[in-house]
Protein backbone atom coordinates (compact mmCIF):
# COMPACT_ATOMS: atom_id res chain seq x y z
CA UNK A 1 0.00 0.00 0.00
CA UNK A 2 1.26 3.33 -1.00
CA UNK A 3 1.33 6.12 1.80
CA UNK A 4 -0.14 9.17 1.06
CA UNK A 5 1.89 12.24 1.48
CA UNK A 6 2.56 14.38 4.86
CA UNK A 7 1.23 17.46 4.98
CA UNK A 8 3.81 19.49 6.62
CA UNK A 9 3.87 23.57 7.28
CA UNK A 10 6.85 23.44 5.06
CA UNK A 11 4.80 23.15 1.80
CA UNK A 12 2.78 25.80 2.70
CA UNK A 13 5.02 28.75 2.38
CA UNK A 14 4.27 31.89 1.01
CA UNK A 15 5.45 31.96 -2.69
CA UNK A 16 8.16 34.78 -3.32
CA UNK A 17 6.87 38.00 -5.40
CA UNK A 18 9.28 38.26 -7.59
CA UNK A 19 7.07 40.03 -10.83
CA UNK A 20 9.50 43.12 -11.05
CA UNK A 21 12.63 40.83 -11.16
CA UNK A 22 10.81 39.14 -14.35
CA UNK A 23 10.41 43.09 -15.97
CA UNK A 24 13.52 43.80 -15.33
CA UNK A 25 15.72 44.81 -18.42
CA UNK A 26 19.19 42.59 -18.32
CA UNK A 27 20.34 45.15 -20.98
CA UNK A 28 21.16 48.69 -20.31
CA UNK A 29 19.27 51.00 -22.47
CA UNK A 30 21.86 52.86 -25.13
CA UNK A 31 21.25 55.94 -27.24
CA UNK A 32 20.74 55.59 -31.17
CA UNK A 33 23.99 57.72 -32.14
CA UNK A 34 26.13 55.65 -29.03
CA UNK A 35 24.66 52.36 -30.86
CA UNK A 36 26.44 53.85 -33.65
CA UNK A 37 29.50 54.36 -32.16
CA UNK A 38 29.43 51.09 -30.70
CA UNK A 39 28.67 48.99 -34.26
CA UNK A 40 31.32 51.41 -36.05
CA UNK A 41 34.27 50.47 -33.52
CA UNK A 42 33.33 47.29 -34.72
CA UNK A 43 34.35 47.72 -37.99
CA UNK A 44 38.27 47.97 -37.95
CA UNK A 45 38.50 48.88 -41.59
CA UNK A 46 36.65 52.12 -40.65
CA UNK A 47 38.58 52.82 -37.40
CA UNK A 48 41.85 52.28 -39.65
CA UNK A 49 40.21 55.32 -41.96
CA UNK A 50 39.57 57.50 -39.21
CA UNK A 51 42.76 57.30 -37.09
CA UNK A 52 44.24 58.14 -40.80
CA UNK A 53 41.84 60.97 -41.23
CA UNK A 54 42.79 62.42 -37.58
CA UNK A 55 46.65 61.60 -38.43
CA UNK A 56 46.28 63.28 -41.68
CA UNK A 57 44.35 66.74 -40.21
CA UNK A 58 47.22 66.63 -36.97
CA UNK A 59 49.97 66.73 -39.04
CA UNK A 60 48.14 69.45 -41.55
CA UNK A 61 48.50 71.64 -38.31
CA UNK A 62 51.62 70.49 -37.02
CA UNK A 63 53.75 69.39 -39.84
CA UNK A 64 54.72 72.37 -41.28
CA UNK A 65 56.16 73.97 -37.69
CA UNK A 66 58.15 71.11 -37.00
CA UNK A 67 60.56 71.16 -39.64
CA UNK A 68 62.19 74.23 -39.14
CA UNK A 69 61.85 74.75 -42.95
CA UNK A 70 59.07 77.37 -44.80
CA UNK A 71 56.85 76.63 -47.63
CA UNK A 72 57.87 79.20 -49.79
CA UNK A 73 61.74 79.16 -48.71
CA UNK A 74 64.13 78.74 -51.83
CA UNK A 75 67.42 77.54 -52.05
CA UNK A 76 68.97 76.07 -55.40
CA UNK A 77 71.86 75.11 -53.66
CA UNK A 78 69.57 72.21 -51.84
CA UNK A 79 67.31 71.80 -54.95
CA UNK A 80 66.47 67.81 -55.92
CA UNK A 81 67.84 66.51 -52.81
CA UNK A 82 66.79 63.07 -51.67
CA UNK A 83 65.28 62.18 -48.24
CA UNK A 84 67.81 62.50 -45.61
CA UNK A 85 68.27 63.99 -41.82
CA UNK A 86 68.07 67.08 -43.05
CA UNK A 87 65.14 67.20 -45.34
CA UNK A 88 63.02 64.57 -44.27
CA UNK A 89 61.08 64.09 -47.56
CA UNK A 90 63.97 65.68 -49.42
CA UNK A 91 63.70 69.07 -51.77
CA UNK A 92 62.25 69.99 -55.04
CA UNK A 93 63.43 71.77 -57.79
CA UNK A 94 63.50 75.23 -56.25
CA UNK A 95 65.17 73.74 -53.27
CA UNK A 96 61.83 73.93 -50.85
CA UNK A 97 61.07 71.65 -48.51
CA UNK A 98 59.56 68.78 -49.32
CA UNK A 99 58.26 68.03 -45.81
CA UNK A 100 56.78 71.05 -45.27
CA UNK A 101 54.81 71.57 -48.64
CA UNK A 102 53.38 68.30 -48.34
CA UNK A 103 51.97 69.38 -45.15
CA UNK A 104 51.08 72.65 -45.87
CA UNK A 105 49.67 71.56 -49.22
CA UNK A 106 47.43 68.89 -46.82
CA UNK A 107 46.19 71.99 -44.71
CA UNK A 108 45.05 73.24 -48.14
CA UNK A 109 43.25 69.83 -49.68
CA UNK A 110 41.66 69.33 -46.99
CA UNK A 111 40.47 72.70 -45.86
CA UNK A 112 39.18 72.48 -49.96
CA UNK A 113 37.69 69.17 -49.42
CA UNK A 114 36.05 69.93 -45.86
CA UNK A 115 34.65 73.02 -47.52
CA UNK A 116 33.19 72.03 -50.68
CA UNK A 117 31.22 68.85 -48.39
CA UNK A 118 30.05 71.67 -46.04
CA UNK A 119 28.52 73.98 -48.72
CA UNK A 120 27.26 71.12 -50.12
CA UNK A 121 25.62 70.03 -47.37
CA UNK A 122 23.90 73.53 -46.17
CA UNK A 123 22.82 74.21 -49.80
CA UNK A 124 21.66 70.59 -50.69
CA UNK A 125 19.53 70.25 -47.69
CA UNK A 126 17.58 73.63 -48.13
CA UNK A 127 17.17 73.23 -51.42
CA UNK A 128 16.13 69.50 -51.57
CA UNK A 129 14.09 69.50 -48.32
CA UNK A 130 11.88 72.35 -50.03
CA UNK A 131 11.70 70.80 -53.22
CA UNK A 132 10.47 67.52 -51.74
CA UNK A 133 8.22 68.87 -48.97
CA UNK A 134 6.30 71.19 -51.07
CA UNK A 135 6.42 68.44 -54.29
CA UNK A 136 4.23 69.17 -57.31
CA UNK A 137 4.93 71.94 -59.55
CA UNK A 138 7.49 73.74 -57.26
CA UNK A 139 9.23 70.43 -57.19
CA UNK A 140 9.42 69.93 -60.99
CA UNK A 141 10.41 73.63 -61.49
CA UNK A 142 13.00 73.14 -58.48
CA UNK A 143 14.43 70.02 -60.13
CA UNK A 144 14.64 71.39 -63.97
CA UNK A 145 16.64 73.80 -62.95
CA UNK A 146 19.40 71.75 -60.62
CA UNK A 147 19.57 69.50 -64.03
CA UNK A 148 19.81 72.79 -66.30
CA UNK A 149 22.77 73.32 -63.84
CA UNK A 150 24.25 69.79 -63.35
CA UNK A 151 24.43 69.49 -67.29
CA UNK A 152 26.84 72.76 -67.61
CA UNK A 153 30.72 71.39 -67.67
CA UNK A 154 32.42 71.65 -65.38
CA UNK A 155 35.63 72.45 -66.23
CA UNK A 156 34.59 75.11 -68.40
CA UNK A 157 32.79 76.86 -65.33
CA UNK A 158 36.10 76.85 -63.42
CA UNK A 159 37.93 78.85 -66.64
CA UNK A 160 35.24 81.12 -66.60
CA UNK A 161 35.04 81.61 -62.52
CA UNK A 162 39.43 82.12 -62.81
CA UNK A 163 38.99 84.40 -65.48
CA UNK A 164 36.46 86.84 -63.34
CA UNK A 165 37.62 86.00 -60.18
CA UNK A 166 41.19 85.18 -60.78
CA UNK A 167 43.35 82.20 -59.03
CA UNK A 168 42.64 81.58 -56.15
CA UNK A 169 41.35 79.18 -53.16
CA UNK A 170 37.76 80.42 -52.96
CA UNK A 171 37.55 80.39 -56.47
CA UNK A 172 38.28 76.89 -56.32
CA UNK A 173 35.72 75.95 -53.67
CA UNK A 174 32.89 78.41 -55.37
CA UNK A 175 33.72 76.33 -58.97
CA UNK A 176 33.12 73.27 -56.68
CA UNK A 177 30.33 74.13 -55.12
CA UNK A 178 28.32 75.55 -57.93
CA UNK A 179 27.36 72.22 -58.94
CA UNK A 180 28.54 69.84 -56.07
CA UNK A 181 25.31 70.27 -54.02
CA UNK A 182 23.00 68.81 -56.57
CA UNK A 183 23.71 65.26 -55.11
CA UNK A 184 22.96 65.98 -51.79
CA UNK A 185 19.51 67.74 -52.95
CA UNK A 186 18.73 64.86 -54.80
CA UNK A 187 19.63 62.54 -52.28
CA UNK A 188 17.47 64.80 -49.36
CA UNK A 189 14.73 64.98 -51.58
CA UNK A 190 14.12 61.70 -51.98
CA UNK A 191 14.54 60.83 -48.31
CA UNK A 192 12.11 63.48 -47.70
CA UNK A 193 9.38 62.57 -49.85
CA UNK A 194 9.29 59.04 -48.04
CA UNK A 195 9.04 60.52 -44.19
CA UNK A 196 6.57 63.51 -45.16
CA UNK A 197 3.69 61.26 -45.66
CA UNK A 198 4.49 59.56 -42.11
CA UNK A 199 1.87 59.54 -39.30
CA UNK A 200 3.51 62.37 -37.04
CA UNK A 201 4.54 64.62 -40.18
CA UNK A 202 0.63 64.48 -40.87
CA UNK A 203 -0.13 65.36 -37.57
CA UNK A 204 2.09 68.53 -37.19
CA UNK A 205 0.90 69.39 -40.70
CA UNK A 206 -2.68 69.03 -39.45
CA UNK A 207 -2.13 70.78 -35.95
CA UNK A 208 -0.73 73.64 -38.26
CA UNK A 209 3.33 73.59 -37.86
CA UNK A 210 5.02 75.45 -40.73
CA UNK A 211 7.52 74.44 -43.29
CA UNK A 212 10.71 75.26 -41.86
CA UNK A 213 9.55 73.75 -37.79
CA UNK A 214 8.59 70.32 -39.76
CA UNK A 215 11.75 70.21 -42.04
CA UNK A 216 14.01 70.91 -38.70
CA UNK A 217 12.41 69.04 -35.90
CA UNK A 218 11.12 66.37 -38.01
CA UNK A 219 12.44 65.45 -41.50
CA UNK A 220 15.83 66.97 -41.67
CA UNK A 221 17.25 64.84 -38.13
CA UNK A 222 15.76 61.50 -39.84
CA UNK A 223 17.76 62.04 -43.28
CA UNK A 224 20.88 62.31 -41.02
CA UNK A 225 22.22 59.32 -41.54
CA UNK A 226 22.55 59.21 -45.52
CA UNK A 227 23.55 62.56 -45.14
CA UNK A 228 26.44 62.04 -42.63
CA UNK A 229 27.64 59.05 -45.19
CA UNK A 230 27.39 61.23 -48.36
CA UNK A 231 29.44 64.18 -46.49
CA UNK A 232 32.11 62.18 -45.63
CA UNK A 233 32.28 60.50 -49.92
CA UNK A 234 32.22 64.58 -50.95
CA UNK A 235 35.46 65.18 -48.85
CA UNK A 236 37.88 62.50 -50.97
CA UNK A 237 36.07 63.85 -54.73
CA UNK A 238 36.42 67.05 -53.48
CA UNK A 239 40.24 66.67 -52.79
CA UNK A 240 40.66 64.82 -55.86
CA UNK A 241 39.35 67.13 -57.83
CA UNK A 242 41.17 70.35 -56.41
CA UNK A 243 43.81 68.29 -57.18
CA UNK A 244 43.02 67.63 -60.60
CA UNK A 245 42.36 71.41 -61.38
CA UNK A 246 46.12 72.13 -59.48
CA UNK A 247 47.93 69.70 -61.96
CA UNK A 248 46.32 70.66 -64.92
CA UNK A 249 47.90 75.01 -64.04
CA UNK A 250 43.90 76.07 -62.57
CA UNK A 251 44.96 75.51 -58.60
CA UNK A 252 45.74 77.57 -55.77
CA UNK A 253 48.78 80.24 -57.30
CA UNK A 254 52.19 80.11 -56.65
CA UNK A 255 54.30 80.00 -54.36
CA UNK A 256 51.34 78.05 -52.41
CA UNK A 257 51.03 74.77 -52.27
CA UNK A 258 48.70 71.66 -52.46
CA UNK A 259 48.96 68.11 -53.10
CA UNK A 260 47.77 68.86 -56.92
CA UNK A 261 50.40 71.89 -56.99
CA UNK A 262 53.10 69.53 -55.78
CA UNK A 263 52.17 67.10 -58.30
CA UNK A 264 52.32 69.24 -60.94
CA UNK A 265 55.84 71.03 -60.14
CA UNK A 266 57.14 67.50 -60.10
CA UNK A 267 56.90 67.04 -63.69
CA UNK A 268 59.99 68.82 -64.00
CA UNK A 269 62.07 66.75 -61.77
CA UNK A 270 60.39 63.08 -62.95
CA UNK A 271 62.24 63.27 -66.60
CA UNK A 272 65.42 63.17 -64.90
CA UNK A 273 64.39 60.80 -62.54
CA UNK A 274 63.58 62.33 -59.37
CA UNK A 275 60.27 60.46 -58.69
CA UNK A 276 60.18 61.14 -54.82
CA UNK A 277 58.83 64.36 -55.46
CA UNK A 278 55.79 62.94 -57.32
CA UNK A 279 55.37 60.10 -55.44
CA UNK A 280 55.03 62.26 -52.03
CA UNK A 281 51.98 64.16 -53.42
CA UNK A 282 50.34 60.60 -54.94
CA UNK A 283 50.51 58.78 -51.69
CA UNK A 284 49.53 61.31 -49.67
CA UNK A 285 46.08 62.28 -51.63
CA UNK A 286 45.28 58.43 -52.80
CA UNK A 287 46.12 58.52 -48.16
CA UNK A 288 43.18 60.57 -48.03
CA UNK A 289 40.93 59.18 -50.66
CA UNK A 290 41.40 55.77 -49.29
CA UNK A 291 40.51 56.81 -45.13
CA UNK A 292 37.65 58.84 -46.14
CA UNK A 293 36.02 56.51 -48.52
CA UNK A 294 36.68 53.20 -46.06
CA UNK A 295 35.60 55.26 -42.99
CA UNK A 296 32.53 56.79 -45.14
CA UNK A 297 31.67 52.51 -46.19
CA UNK A 298 31.71 52.04 -42.13
CA UNK A 299 29.82 54.55 -41.04
CA UNK A 300 26.48 53.88 -43.93
CA UNK A 301 26.86 50.00 -42.60
CA UNK A 302 26.95 51.41 -38.86
CA UNK A 303 23.77 53.89 -39.37
CA UNK A 304 21.92 51.28 -41.28
CA UNK A 305 18.87 50.42 -39.01
CA UNK A 306 19.05 46.33 -41.11
CA UNK A 307 22.79 45.74 -39.76
CA UNK A 308 22.44 46.01 -36.11
CA UNK A 309 22.51 42.92 -34.20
Amino acid sequence: MQHEPQLTAELFQPVADNSMETEKIVRPSISYWADVWRRLKMNKLAMVGLFLIVGLVVMAIIGPMISGYTYHGIDFKAKNLRWSAEHWFGTDTSGRDLFTRAWYGARISLFIGVMAALIDFVIGVIYGGISGFKGGRVDNIMMRIAEVLYGVPYLLMVILLMVVMGQGLWTIIIAMTLTGWIPMARLVRGQVLQLKEQEYVQAALALGASTGWILRKHIIPNTMGPILVNITLTVPTAIFAEATLSFLGLGVPAPQASWGTMANDALVSLLVGNTYQLFIPGFLISLAMFAFNVFGDGLRDALDPRMRK
